[in-house]
């Protein structure tokens, strides 16, 4: 609550609610592994209740002025939405959840022998507010393999494409493709309630960033290689070393560094 609260009471929008964040981040350090899903259905709740009582408090108030330069900008400088998420300073430079570059690299699980953080600690700490431990990273790696799959049509669909098409565009009708299996578009025809919406969204979501890795390999071999299939998703590896042996470069160290 307090971070929202800082939005609003004090000056410096951005900086207020980002340096209060940073200490929400580290807080503490699960005393068990918890999956990420589990953790998020006891944070929504609350979340909405902070939302409910800042809107009560403070619905009426103004976030500040708006010129027609920052409209002719692009909207630059407008306060458009309450977003806890990342906050891009240009002085300071950008925050995850209020933690900068550096503390993330410090505090975020790293890989066994490796220098970086993992994107599933980066991952988790966006969606949570909270630094995971590196238990609730393996196994957020681990679900990840286990969703990484693709449907037979995408892969004949990419397959299909040809070498001329860019690979942007190949991911564009990868990603639109994968819409056919969306589980929120199931629950969404069935008239799920509203209120359970962030559910299947987040399945969803977690499907998609578990796919990821599959179609951009597929496409990188396709497209500058001679198509074939030189490795699979290992369900002992972290996202990013998976990725990196869809490439190619699985072997490499500081290429897999550099996809984490």
């Amino acid at each position: 609550m307090a971070s929202l609260r800082a939005v609003f009471r004090l000056p410096g929008l951005a900086k207020v609610a980002s340096h209060h964040n940073t200490f929400a981040a580290i807080r503490a350090y699960s005393t068990k592994p918890q999956g990420l899903k589990d953790r998020l259905r006891e944070l929504i709740p609350e979340k909405r209740e902070e939302v409910k009582q800042v809107k009560a408090e403070f619905g009426n108030k103004s976030l500040g002025e708006t010129t027609v330069d920052m409209a002719y900008g692009g909207m630059r400088g407008i306060k458009g939405l309450i977003w806890e998420g990342s906050v891009l300073d240009a002085n300071e430079g950008i925050r995850f959840r209020g933690m900068t570059i550096p503390e993330c690299q410090t505090h975020l699980p790293a890989a066994d022998g490796g220098d970086e953080p993992l994107p599933e600690g980066l991952f988790w700490l966006l969606v949570t507010g909270e630094v995971p431990t590196k238990e609730q990273v393996k196994g957020l790696s681990a679900e990840w393999a286990a969703r990484a799959s693709l449907p037979s049509f995408v892969e004949d669909l990419i397959d299909r494409c040809p070498k001329t098409l860019h690979p942007m565009s190949q991911l564009s009708l990868a990603v639109t493709a994968l819409q056919h299996e969306s589980n929120f578009a199931k629950a969404y025809q069935e008239g799920v309630n509203k209120l359970q919406y962030w559910d299947t969204t987040f399945e969803d979501s977690m499907d998609l960033i578990a796919k990821l890795p599959n179609i951009a390999g597929r496409i990188f071999q396709n497209v500058y290689k001679d198509g074939s299939r030189i490795a699979e998703i290992d369900p002992n590896k972290d996202y990013g070393a998976n990725l990196a042996s869809l490439l190619g470069m699985g072997n490499n160290k500081e290429f897999v560094d550099l996809m984490r």
